[in-house]
């Protein structure tokens, strides 16, 4: 029998609250979700004065980075790259800014930023999920 780490409410806390403090310390309005292996959004947090359409590019470019297992970066420059056709694959949140959880090898979920520059999103996402360890 396979076993797996889960995200609980005290990982999610951890993820959104590490987040947010990197988005303050950089003066960043910003929306970060977070979702598990299954792509179900577990937990988001919207800045004071980031747009409300964060919110959905956020939970999207989690899902993306959970369901793929890769940074969301990766499609972003694949399609930045020529690759256009990609833009018909069936995910959304093909934007910078998705990075999964990955714990033993084995990915448990995904955190997407929304809201600054995507290489910024990414920065907040990554040391959001460096946070929970």
């Amino acid at each position: 029998m396979q076993q797996k780490s889960i995200l609980g409410l005290k990982e999610v806390n951890a993820i959104l609250n590490a987040a947010q403090q990197e988005a303050l310390d950089n003066g960043w309005n910003i929306t970060v979700s977070v979702v598990d292996d299954s792509g179900e959004l577990i937990g988001l947090r919207r800045l004071d004065g980031a747009a409300p359409m964060t919110a959905m590019i956020s939970a999207q470019k989690a899902r993306t980075a959970a369901f793929s297992h890769k940074e969301t970066q990766f499609f972003e420059e694949m399609i930045n790259g020529g690759r256009s056709a990609f833009l018909s694959a069936p995910l959304q949140g093909l934007l910078e800014g998705g990075v999964p959880v990955v714990i033993e090898g084995q990915v448990i979920g995904g955190v997407g930023v929304s809201g600054v520059k995507a290489d910024q999103d990414a920065q907040v996402a990554r040391a959001s999920i460096a946070a929970m360890r």
